[in-house]
């Protein structure tokens, strides 16, 4: 196969892993493949691998990591003013010259300053869903904050709380913590900013997403710290693999929501006889397409002005 042709196949059925030579790969996640630029630079790619229950499935959905890096840049965008991002201004033809290379990376990629990433993960929750109902239906509590007796699945908590987990390695599962567990882990003081800016801009977005009938139901942010010390947003916000965004008219409380996120993926895994480990099932065409739809049309609500 020449190169144009094996161009025009990693488009059609989607980029799962990319192969660049000029720089070296670092890392490769769940969703990204990340590159070496320098000392200072890294280059992320997005590709269009789907994970669920922290297990990467076979399957692309062809489209995904562009639509992805458009909605978190427009995000970052957004939030810049309030806290500064791993963004950084260097040109993608500069980095990678090679028109094939190039290729597996525009659109669909950043540029991104290197931070020291801090090991926890920032949860917000504004409903109760997912993994917090379940913590909630056992103990009344998630990550060790008590709530109201008598909530029901996807009902609206009556104050948006913080719930961090840890970072998990590709395989296993990210944990519930509290709050006091991830002082220890990171200290008091950076825990604290951790928590004051993420229910800022949780509540922020979610306001934002609701003139458009989509409730951000929860999300979750990473953070790193620049060569300053200074927190610093990184990875990727708000979009439909970091958080669970609902439709707003069809939102019911009791019920497993509409939603425009993975969850659709979730939902349909849910009905298999699966142990929720590697190596994951093949997904069916209409599930890919249902999932690339719905991420669509999230992404065109969300970064239309009304």
């Amino acid at each position: 196969m020449n190169r144009t042709a094996s161009l025009h196949f990693m488009t059609a059925t989607g980029l799962h892993t990319t192969q660049i030579q000029s720089i070296p790969l670092v890392y490769r996640g769940k969703v990204r493949d990340i590159y070496a630029i320098d000392e200072t630079h890294w280059l992320i790619i997005a590709t269009d691998r789907i994970s669920a229950f922290d297990v990467i499935l076979p399957n692309t959905i062809p489209g995904k990591g562009k639509l992805l890096t458009e909605l978190a840049l427009f995000w970052f965008a957004k939030t810049a003013g309030t806290l500064p991002n791993h963004l950084a201004d260097i040109p993608l033809e500069q980095v990678l010259p090679d028109p094939d290379e190039y290729a597996q990376a525009v659109g669909r990629c950043m540029i991104a300053k290197r931070l020291k990433p801090l090991p926890v993960e920032a949860v917000v929750r504004g409903y109760i869903t997912g993994s917090g109902w379940k913590e909630y239906q056992a103990t009344g509590k998630v990550c060790g904050i008590v709530l109201p007796s008598g909530l029901q699945q996807a009902e609206q908590l009556p104050e948006v709380i913080f719930t961090p987990a840890t970072k998990a390695e590709i395989g296993d599962h990210d944990e519930n913590i509290s709050f006091e567990k991830m002082c220890s882990i990171i200290g008091e003081e950076l825990a604290q900013q951790i928590r004051t800016f993420s229910l800022a801009l949780y509540k922020d977005a979610a306001a934002y997403a609701l003139e458009r009938n989509i409730i951000i139901a929860d999300t979750k942010f990473e953070f790193g710290l620049d060569d300053q010390g200074k927190l610093t947003l990184m990875d990727e916000i708000f979009t439909p693999d970091s958080s669970r965004f609902w439709e707003a008219t069809r939102w019911k409380i009791g019920t497993s929501p509409s939603s425009y996120d993975k969850q659709f993926v979730r939902d349909w895994l849910g009905t298999l006889d699966w142990n929720k480990e590697a190596p994951g099932p093949e997904l069916p065409a209409d599930v890919i397409a249902g999932t690339l739809s719905r991420y669509k049309e999230a992404i065109e609500r969300l970064t239309t002005s009304t």
